[in-house]
């Protein structure tokens, strides 16, 4: 796994206010992750960092589309991907990345990598079901959904008519009173 080192946030040069950072994730961010869940990816990430006197706050938000595969009909698909995270950071005596809102760091620290925490707000922002909207609305025209058609089993007249007369006596049971 990289060290991420563009996602490092510099705060010991920085002054006391309001920062923003940007960044484009693609393909290569997941991969580093060992994620490979997604075929292509594009996605931007933009960062408020507030720097005050004892504690930092970042606001993250993103932004984009994740290119995967239907989950019925394993047809890829741009799903939508939005997302937000609020960390707050603060000095302490051991670091400590327990909490999901705070991060905590050692005294004497100049700077903080946030890319385990963006790499976790976009692979949450992605439904676990990943249904293409085709199927939903009946638009996608696929040779898996053709083949499903195909061998869907036919009810005929003949299978309404053949009943089993076990269950026909049990029907009797509802309407005899």
């Amino acid at each position: 796994m990289t060290t991420h080192k563009e996602f490092n946030i510099p705060f010991s040069g920085l002054k006391v206010g309001a920062h923003t950072f940007e960044y484009q994730i693609n393909n290569t961010f997941f991969e580093s992750f060992e994620y490979f869940e997604f075929n292509e990816t594009d996605i931007v990430v933009k960062v408020l960092f507030n720097k005050m006197s004892t504690v930092m706050e970042l606001e993250m938000e993103a932004n984009g589309t994740v290119n995967v595969a239907c989950d019925l009909t394993n047809e890829p698909f741009d799903q939508e991907v939005t997302a937000g995270l609020s960390l707050v950071v603060k000095f302490g005596d051991t670091y400590n990345d327990e909490d999901d809102e705070i991060l905590v760091i050692p005294h004497g620290e100049h700077q903080f990598n946030i890319a385990q925490y963006v790499y976790e707000m976009l692979v949450l922002a992605v439904p676990q079901k990943r249904v293409h909207p085709g199927v939903k609305d009946g638009s996608l025209k696929s040779d898996a959904l053709k083949k499903l058609e195909e061998l869907q089993p036919k009810e005929s007249k003949a299978d309404k008519d053949n009943t089993d007369p076990r269950w026909d006596a049990l029907k009797n049971l509802l309407t005899d009173k």
